[in-house]
């Protein structure tokens, strides 16, 4: 197995893993830290499609580079703030969750 080979399977499994993660957890810090292994994975998916693509005899294209160190730049501010609001939901509330509507009726 090479490497591309197998970096490309290492992003698909923390694609899985982080879609799991993101759907199957209600805690609010652990949907944070899916979104993050679902973007990591995302990232090495694409860088690995860009080295192939260059494997492949096209010319070096220097975009997909730029555009993954920005989408990492991104997700790390993007991570920074929500941690932010989870402790200041956690100050606030004493708890990191939030709760479900109590007496709320939809019968409407």
């Amino acid at each position: 197995m090479s490497a591309p080979t197998l970096a490309g399977l290492t992003g698909a499994a923390l694609v899985g893993l982080g879609l799991y993660g993101l759907l199957v957890h209600p805690h609010p810090l652990r949907k944070l830290l899916g979104f993050n292994l679902l973007g990591s994975g995302v990232f090495l998916l694409f860088g690995i499609i860009a080295r192939k693509g260059a494997a492949a005899g096209f010319a070096a294209d220097p975009v997909p580079q730029a555009m993954v160190i920005t989408g990492i730049v991104v997700a790390f501010c993007a991570t920074a703030l929500s941690v932010a609001l989870l402790l200041r939901l956690f100050e606030a509330g004493g708890a990191a969750t939030l709760r479900p509507d109590v007496g709320r009726d939809d019968s409407d």
